[in-house]
């Protein structure tokens, strides 16, 4: 952990999707995604649903992982490339973990911290046994039931992991498993906007994972601390209830879910992200431009977008202007922004070329019906 940030604080969430029969659901997708509802008295985004994770803490970061993991370097990862040219490495990834103190890289700690999240808040433990990493190329298969301690003791180690997050690396030693980070892929990076910020001024830079499982864990529970709520969704089911009011999501949150909507097949989204996510990703920073009738969230690329955002929101630079958002749109042409009328009525707008050879969302009003736009 970089305990030498002042603006924000770094972080680890997962986007945890398993195998399901196809259902008569808007393009019949195969799997779902996991989404967790936060507390009502949560500092930052209380009641949203949101996906696992949270902050990365110095256990994540222990030494004492590379007694358990393997000793290959970055411990079996494979090498983000190099950015393409006038690029670079998303800081969070970049920054040098063993002149901050750590000699573990921070690509395995942030997926420790992913996993160690996700056991705490849903109660579902992504680990391999033995040193990793598990064989196979396709989606994983999650430990089963039968090699999990009792739900009792399951449960007490919950509880210790949460009061200490220590105690996730003793749990492994007592299985003697080990996270698996492998099946972890890098998915993207977010930062939350200035004025954007929870309870207290909080902020993160959170690396985003993705992970695919053949099917659902056995076991799925909420903590009712953090979490008061779960639910597997595919991903147009999930911003149908969106839409319908019923849940709501944070602009990035819904961006990635529209982003999830380009592949109904789970073994089509492990083979394109297995394929692309050693080229990396940028860090997006929104930027927020007050119109008269509503908001835009600008997004990296976009026309409008600031050559030199406020980052640590220091400048204390507000944009804001007189004309409609529709207005905005027409006069626009390069977009690469989240239209925000409310707070369950958000739009996509993205015309420029993904980077990293990722793909966009697909451009999903909230309140239009996602089979239009099959």
């Amino acid at each position: 952990m970089n305990s030498r940030l002042r603006h924000w604080r770094e972080a680890a969430t997962l986007l945890l999707t398993a195998g399901a029969p196809p259902r008569p659901s808007p393009g019949r997708f195969d799997y779902e995604l996991l989404l967790l509802q936060r507390s009502s008295r949560s500092g930052f985004l209380p009641g949203a649903y949101v996906f696992p994770g949270g902050l990365v803490e110095a256990a994540d970061f222990s030494a004492e992982w590379l007694g358990l993991l393997p000793a290959s370097p970055h411990c079996g990862l494979g090498l983000v490339k190099p950015p393409p040219l006038g690029g670079s490495r998303a800081p969070l990834f970049a920054t040098d973990r063993e002149r901050l103190g750590s000699p573990l890289p921070g690509e395995v700690a942030f997926r420790i911290c992913a996993i160690r999240e996700t056991f705490e808040e849903a109660g579902i433990l992504l680990v391999v046994p033995g040193r990793g990493p598990a064989a196979g190329s396709g989606p994983v298969r999650p430990l089963p039931a039968g090699r999990l301690p009792p739900a009792a003791e399951l449960s007490e180690w919950r509880r210790r992991v949460q009061e200490d997050p220590g105690c996730f690396l003793q749990l492994c030693r007592h299985l003697s498993c080990v996270p698996n980070i492998w099946a972890l892929r890098e998915w993207s990076n977010w930062l939350t906007p200035v004025g954007r910020a929870g309870r207290g001024g909080r902020r993160y830079d959170t690396a985003f994972y993705l992970c695919c499982l053949e099917k659902r864990p056995p076991h799925t529970s909420q903590d009712d601390q953090e979490v008061t709520a779960f639910q597997w969704s595919s991903p147009p089911e999930a911003i149908e209830r969106f839409k319908s009011q019923e849940i709501w999501f944070a602009p990035s949150q819904f961006y990635e879910l529209c982003r999830l909507c380009n592949f109904s097949s789970l073994h089509e989204l492990h083979k394109f992200n297995s394929d692309r996510a050693l080229e990396g990703c940028e860090r997006w920073m929104p930027v927020m431009l007050t119109a008269s009738d509503g908001y835009i969230q600008l997004l990296p690329g976009d026309e409008l977008y600031p050559e030199d955002p406020d980052y640590t929101g220091e400048k204390k630079i507000t944009l804001s202007t007189d004309k409609k958002v529709e207005d905005l749109m027409k006069e626009g042409r390069i977009f690469h922004r989240i239209v925000i009328k409310n707070i369950n009525d958000l739009t996509i707008y993205v015309n420029i070329e993904a980077k990293y050879k990722h793909m966009n969302p697909v451009m999903i009003n909230s309140n239009s019906d996602y089979n239009s736009r099959l």
